[in-house]
């Protein structure tokens, strides 16, 4: 009997619907659904859950090879989780951009390394376009790492390329004013974020 054949017939013989089992499981129902039609298994910590409820053997639900398959597909996905949380941090670095001295102030030939706010030869709306910057990136930081709790990655994932296309902007706007500390910092967070996106791609 296939897997999908043994989930229903559990489900069924326990006269439980799709909704309350998926319910039972604390999974979607939709997850139950792909699960019955053969287009998907369960993690390998709603399998525990799924043998402890039932009193069913996990060897009994699958063979060997479909464990094997899915300890490392959860592997991966804990991965991408967790490459999620470490990008969405990165964004929330972005708010140190304002307040660290890493802007270029001269002084009677003197020059000085100062903070976004106290940077005064800077026009009103450079500083206020690196500050509106920073902040999307902040808050963007803050959704990121929700969503990677929640395991949206979809959504975060267009998050991820908003976020990478902001940076980008900000990294061509700090090298037309000169700014080099603050550039270098910022571009190392990009690099970052880069490989973090490509990592996860490849996954």
């Amino acid at each position: 009997m296939e897997f999908c054949d043994k989930i229903k017939k559990i489900r069924t013989d326990n006269n439980l619907t799709q909704e309350q089992f998926a319910e039972k499981l604390y999974v979607s129902r939709t997850a139950v659904s792909k699960w019955e039609s053969g287009k998907g298994y369960p993690s390998i910590d709603s399998l525990k859950y799924m043998s402890k409820l039932f009193n069913i053997s996990i060897d009994d639900l699958l063979s060997s090879e479909e464990i094997l398959d899915i300890a490392e597909q959860d592997k991966q996905q804990k991965i991408k989780k967790n490459n999620g949380f470490i990008f969405g941090a990165f964004d929330l670095l972005s708010l140190f951009m304002i307040i660290l001295p890493l802007y270029v102030f001269t002084v009677n030939n003197y020059i000085y390394s100062v903070s976004l706010f106290a940077k005064n030869d800077l026009l009103n709306y450079i500083k206020i376009s690196y500050l509106v910057s920073y902040i999307i990136l902040f808050i963007i930081g803050i959704i990121e790492i929700i969503l990677s709790l929640l395991g949206k990655e979809k959504i975060q994932k267009y998050l991820n390329i908003i976020s990478i296309s902001i940076h980008l902007l900000v990294i061509l706007f700090l090298i037309m004013t000169k700014e080099p500390y603050a550039c270098s910092l910022i571009f190392m967070l990009f690099v970052f974020k880069s490989f973090l996106l490509f990592s996860n791609e490849k996954k």
